[in-house]
């Protein structure tokens, strides 16, 4: 004997507009402040965000993604 249960319509339902988290919008702000305070270039240790988009037009404002400390320009750099 075979039984099977329905199963009531599954609904998904997204939020609109969805956004990043908290520690992702902050880390933009602060890019911003720091081009907006300092200038262009200002050199980010990894793209802070996966979202292309975001990352072009922080770049077009002249943030500068880098992999490794060592890829900033000895003229950008400051003794500690």
């Amino acid at each position: 004997m075979l039984h099977t249960t329905a199963k009531p319509p599954l609904t998904i339902r997204l939020c609109q507009p969805r956004g990043f988290c908290a520690g992702v919008d902050r880390a933009i702000q602060i890019v911003v402040l720091a081009l907006k305070k300092y200038g262009a270039p200002v050199y980010v240790r990894h793209e802070i965000v996966h979202n292309r988009y975001v990352v072009e037009g922080l770049q077009s404002l002249g943030a500068v993604f880098i992999e490794e400390l060592s890829e900033i320009p000895a003229k950008h750099r400051q003794s500690p």
